[in-house]
């Protein structure tokens, strides 16, 4: 990480010892023992900075895992490869088809390459939108995919994520997970950097993945309305503070939008998912009325709510362990 601003530089205490030794004149009243225990308050010193000052990102061992999380340790940071990452597989997903086609290519076109797109997954919840992203990377760490999970407070560290890996042969994507900004979060500057607008160009090895439940990431008001604007022909220019909510998921050059499911697709989803905990088809018929009922007491058709419903009448059935979302 950069040292933070203000911070001192900590020395070589070899060196520091000499230089302490060095500017410390007896003739003005010290002694040799007075010089000593001054050398030593200052080494213990030195070492309480440099237990909390940030110290440089040590690259982890890219082959330990295809997917890493990013977290805060005090003033530092480290990247933790994920040993038991999700299974999910894209033939495990149902009823968002077109988005799972427009992901494969963007990915796709990633690995081999070839000029790609940020992508920025809104809608409802429950819908697929993360599950999507790692089956993706299920289906392309083989050929060079890597994923870096990054929390909304740690993406101010962004553009050294950017440096760490700028050099590296892997393919990187870096996935936030149900981002969204309140007002002056330090995280929505950084990310609005990378993605466009920092003099320094990103590396063509990393990519930012995103799902969220807002399509601008921000939270939008009533009252923003009334800074819109009109000419006299009647177009609508939209005011200032909408422009700037705009402005960061604009720079995603991807946007797949997920929507609720319909009763018969989530339908299709309870029976995809029971079929892959092994349950029979004749009882996949019979669950239909139940899982309807699960859904109405949870008031969501979500793909999330299907998967539960299927762990629980697999489990109450004594089926097999199936995939896992």
């Amino acid at each position: 990480m950069r040292r933070a601003a203000g911070a001192p530089r900590v020395r070589d205490r070899g060196r520091r010892r000499a230089e302490i030794r060095v500017a410390t004149d007896p003739k003005l009243g010290g002694d040799d023992e007075s010089v000593e225990h001054l050398i030593a308050r200052v080494e213990r010193l030195l070492a309480r900075l440099e237990a909390v000052l940030p110290h440089a990102q040590k690259a982890p061992d890219w082959s330990a895992a295809a997917a890493f999380r990013y977290r805060r340790r005090g003033a530092n940071a480290v990247l933790e490869p994920v040993r038991h990452p999700a299974t999910i597989r894209l033939g495990d997903l149902s009823q968002i088809d077109a988005q799972m086609q427009r992901l494969r290519r963007n990915t796709e076109q990633f690995i081999e390459g070839r000029p790609a797109n940020n992508v920025l997954l809104t809608g409802a919840r429950g819908t697929g939108k993360s599950s999507l992203i790692k089956a993706c990377l299920n289906e392309y760490a083989a050929r060079g995919l890597r994923l870096l999970e990054v929390d909304k407070a740690d993406l101010i560290d962004l553009p050294d994520l950017v440096d760490l890996v700028a050099h590296r042969p892997e393919r990187f994507i870096v996935f936030c997970d149900d981002l969204s900004f309140d007002e002056g979060e330090p995280g929505y500057k950084a990310l609005k950097s990378v993605l466009d607008g920092s003099v320094a160009q990103t590396s063509d090895n990393l990519l930012i993945y995103a799902t969220s439940n807002r399509r601008h990431l921000l939270p939008e008001y009533m009252k923003e309305n009334l800074t819109y604007t009109h000419t006299d022909d009647g177009e609508v220019h939209p005011g200032e503070v909408v422009e700037e909510k705009i402005s960061l998921s604009e720079r995603f050059g991807l946007w797949l939008s997920f929507y609720p499911f319909s009763q018969d697709e989530y339908l299709a989803i309870v029976a995809q998912w029971l079929r892959s905990f092994g349950v029979s088809e004749a009882d996949i018929a019979q669950a239909r009325q139940e899982s309807l009922v699960w859904a109405l007491e949870r008031g969501s058709r979500s793909g999330r709510v299907a998967w539960q419903f299927a762990r629980d009448y697999s489990g109450r059935a004594g089926a097999g362990t199936g995939a896992v979302e």
